[in-house]
């Protein structure tokens, strides 16, 4: 490369690096359009309320009605956030997300009930009254007209006196018209009738008009409206006037919308989030990664020299790239996501340690820099293929099998992954030849690989698998004393065991005996049942878990902690499951690691044409798996919603340092031979020879995640603190059981002899 055009590639890349950050910061058009600002934040960001809604009954709902319903609950909820989303599940269920929401509970009350909506006739066949009006006086003294209806809805249906249901309405809407004798604006119902609903309607307000009856509006038994017929209305449009303001009638018009749902619903799994804690998780999450990339740029340019300058210029292109292309794809930013991102560009680090690696060993080799650095990028290439494949694979799985923050968390990673090989093997090699081209061109500029004896990995396979096998069976062991003492192995969360959790975060760290003798007397006296305090350490926040609990009383909850201990409102986090939802958590738990661990064996098995490749790759991630499970018993560590994500990290991430020490044993075999009498010596010198790469990698990553531990809110902390131990002990099953395990296979499965054909006899 000349020297014009090394100056033309590093004029661009800072330009297009100054433009990405610019637009991250700034937006297309200075104005913030397009910004990192305008990511879309999911609910443990933004705060907000998300609901989710099975199908009542056991026959399995038609396809138009479960569109029809997720239809009229979208003009339901658009009402309260134009982000919100409603969406199905399967083929019962219907999930809402309402971002940035204040008045979550209220919602979620109005929200919880999309019972039956009933037009009733004020007399009955038999010439009695229906329902009577009285009435009565409020709190402060003022006097209010109250209906009751005087026969059960059954009663009513059977003797002909509900006309119309919810379901004949089209549409409800809040508008205003032109009052004829003041000539004022006034607000009404506006209401639209469906085909059917329309000679019904026609039908009932002759009847009402003629007999000079009322025809009340009654959702689930409580009343709504009760308007005044004066004439038949037979076009299916009709308004309902009154002494509304706005908001009154557009209340009376969601209420009536809601009640228009073809299928009966009933909640399965609500949460409610304040939007302090999201505001808290960005910053912390910004500052963890911020230190996190200032350490990795450090520790790459000291180590790496000019490898490593170019390495920190692409990865800081690389972290404005994936800031960008969230909003681009329009993904929805969750905490999980953050961490993802965070992972990711630890991770990112990977492919350039392994391609600079080998460069040092083609300059120890005696070639030219320039030779070394092209030969290192080439041989690094098939490792960094296959490394990033499979940790593709688990995300993947993650994507497809998860759902809500833990699919958020999967495309995050799917899309760091993607970005991370085309900065290593692209924009990091253009920037090397072009440094190169501007005199960084010695080899005191890049390193030359030191010759290291090699290490008897195999020969102590004993001593290593032993370690292993006391962690794993002390995990086991101590689930099992858990089980007898607790009734449950591990820590579970709510995702998995069903109820209610109440995190709030007081103005001071209180003690437990504090938190028992002060806070839960009030909440038990609330909830009618035991609740369980669980104090944040080091912080002031305390997360409550009880039965499941109504909205009414998740509402007097929150009121009692804003008055009695002045709680701020967005500082409270309410979040219900059911059991349902919690079985499928722990089985879709199962199923995530198996599916990914067939796919990913399946991968080996074609990339590297010998089954015990792949099964000793397998074996050591079970072990990792196993271990951190273990660590989740011991240390109890809640087992929640993130528990999937972080072991399908795991697993993606350890079977990518196996697959780099795989690759180097399948090219050592090249020349050493395939023998089993040479097996030792080309394992051991395998990861020896990947020995710097394997603890630099793990070190740059485990940096990331720890920023994340010590800076992050619980719930990263949460995923953070296993994190950093499988990371630990990936590292440990790569280097030092994944080959002694393929030899073993080796040794016991030998292959098949080849005749003078070269076929396998």
């Amino acid at each position: 490369m000349k020297k014009n055009k090394a100056i033309v590639i590093l004029l661009v890349f800072f330009l297009v690096l100054a433009g990405v950050v610019y637009v991250d910061l700034k937006g297309v058009d200075g104005m913030g359009t397009a910004s990192a600002e305008e990511i879309t934040l999911g609910l443990d960001l933004a705060g907000g309320v998300s609901i989710t809604y099975q199908v009542v009954g056991d026959e399995e709902p038609s396809k138009t009605d479960m569109s029809d319903t997720v239809e009229k609950l979208k003009n339901r909820v658009y009402n309260y956030s134009t982000e919100a989303l409603v969406y199905p599940v399967g083929s019962n269920r219907i999930s809402i997300e309402i971002p940035g929401v204040n008045d979550a509970n209220a919602i979620l009350e109005e929200l919880g009930r999309p019972g039956a909506l009933y037009f009733i006739y004020q007399k009955g066949p038999d010439g009695t009254d229906n329902y009577t009006q009285s009435y009565e006086t409020d709190e402060n003294g003022n006097y209010y007209v109250s209906y009751t209806l005087n026969k059960t809805i059954e009663e009513l249906e059977a003797d002909g006196s509900i006309p119309l249901y919810g379901t004949d309405v089209a549409d409800a809407e809040a508008g205003s018209y032109q009052d004829q004798l003041t000539g004022n604006s006034q607000f009404c119902v506006s209401l639209t009738m469906t085909e059917e609903g329309k000679q019904k309607f026609a039908d009932a307000t002759t009847r009402a008009a003629q007999s000079g009856e009322t025809l009340a509006i009654y959702y689930d038994g409580v009343f709504l409206s009760v308007p005044t017929v004066s004439q038949p209305l037979t076009t299916g449009q009709a308004q309902i006037e009154g002494n509304f303001t706005y908001d009154s009638a557009a209340k009376l018009a969601s209420q009536i919308r809601i009640g228009g749902l073809k299928l009966e619903l009933e909640e399965l799994h609500s949460k409610v989030v304040g939007a302090q804690m999201g505001s808290e998780a960005i910053s912390t999450s910004l500052k963890a990664g911020a230190i996190g990339l200032a350490v990795i740029v450090v520790f790459m340019i000291a180590v790496y020299f000019i490898s490593g300058l170019a390495a920190a210029l692409a990865l800081l292109l690389y972290t404005a790239l994936v800031v960008l292309l969230i909003n681009g794809f329009g993904l929805t930013l969750t905490l999980p996501g953050i961490a993802g991102i965070i992972l990711s560009i630890g991770m990112a680090v990977d492919a350039n340690v392994i391609i600079f690696a080998r460069i040092r060993e083609e300059l120890a080799d005696g070639k030219t820099v320039k030779s070394a650095v092209k030969i290192g990028f080439d041989k690094a290439l098939s490792a960094i293929i296959d490394g990033n494949v499979t940790t593709l694979i688990a995300a993947a799985v993650l994507w497809v099998l998860g759902s809500g923050s833990v699919e958020g968390f999967a495309k995050t990673l799917v899309l760091g992954i993607a970005l991370s090989m085309f900065t290593a093997l692209f924009v990091t090699r253009w920037l090397i030849q072009a440094l190169y081209a501007l005199g960084f061109s010695g080899e005191k500029w890049f390193g030359v690989a030191k010759a290291h004896k090699d290490i008897d990995f195999v020969g102590k396979k004993a001593v290593y698998i032993i370690i292993s096998l006391v962690l794993i069976v002390g995990g086991f062991v101590t689930m099992g004393i858990y089980h007898a003492k607790e009734g449950a192995a591990l820590n579970y969360s709510l995702d998995f065991v069903g109820g209610t959790s109440t995190t709030v975060t007081f103005s001071e760290e209180m003690t437990l005996e504090e938190i028992e003798a002060n806070v839960i007397p009030k909440l038990e006296e609330i909830t009618g049942s035991a609740v369980q305090p669980q104090p944040v350490k080091g912080s002031s926040e305390v997360v409550f878990k009880s039965n499941t609990l109504s909205t009414e009383q998740r509402s007097a909850i929150e009121q009692m902690l804003l008055k009695e201990f002045g709680v701020r409102a967005d500082s409270i986090q309410t979040e219900t499951i059911s059991s349902t939802i919690s079985d499928e958590m722990k089985r879709d738990t199962i199923l995530a690691v198996c599916v990914a661990i067939l796919f990913m064996l399946i991968y080996i098995r074609v990339r590297f044409k010998d089954i015990r490749f792949g099964a000793s790759s397998v074996i050591a991630l079970a072990h990792d798996v196993l271990v951190v499970l273990a660590f989740y018993a011991v240390a109890r560590v809640s087992v929640g919603s993130t528990f999937i994500a972080c072991m399908l990290t795991i697993v993606g991430y350890s079977i990518n340092a196996t697959i780099v020490i795989f690759d180097r044993v399948r090219e050592n075999q090249r020349t050493m031979g395939r023998s089993l009498d040479v097996l030792k010596d080309v394992i051991n010198r395998s990861v020896t020879q990947t020995l710097s790469r394997s603890i630099f990698t793990s070190l740059t990553t485990f940096v990331m995640v720890a920023a994340l531990y010590f800076l992050g809110v619980t719930a990263m902390k949460e995923f953070a603190l296993p994190l950093m131990v499988g990371i630990v002990c990936g590292t440990y099953s790569s280097i030092f059981l994944a080959g002694s395990i393929y030899y073993i296979l080796r040794k016991h499965f030998p292959e098949k002899q080849q005749d003078k054909s070269g076929k396998k006899a």
